[in-house]
């Protein structure tokens, strides 16, 4: 019986998917969570989605500037934004939008934002 429950244990924990880690959802699921929120207009407060996409944003974001930091520490950064500069969430989902959908799934929300800050906020 205790064999039985442990290979029943073990099955169900090698068929459940495992979740990835925040800031590696795809853009082609982030633009479709946003674009569902936004078809839900005020009612899209209530939706658990809002916080999954912040922190999908959140997690990405930290996840460039901790590579910004080495990169800066190493004398090569790829962009120079600003200090303090906020990611306006109108403009990031008009430049996920710039990604041809049949690359938007192969595309992860922390390279998204790489590229996001390098081509708004180049070095000069």
């Amino acid at each position: 019986m205790k064999r039985l429950i442990l290979a029943l244990a073990a099955s169900l924990t090698l068929a459940t998917p495992l979740m990835a880690a925040p800031g590696d959802m795809n853009v082609a699921t982030f633009l479709g969570k946003a674009d569902a929120l936004k078809a839900k207009g005020a009612a899209a407060l209530f939706s658990s989605d809002i916080k999954v996409l912040r922190t999908e944003g959140q997690a990405a974001g930290e996840a460039y500037r901790v590579r910004l930091n080495a990169e800066r520490a190493a004398g090569k950064p790829s962009s120079c934004p600003p200090k303090g500069t906020k990611v306006n969430s109108d403009k990031l989902l008009a430049f996920l939008r710039t990604y041809p959908e049949n690359v938007r799934p192969r595309v992860s929300m922390k390279q998204a934002m790489a590229d996001y800050f390098i081509r708004n906020y180049p070095c000069r």
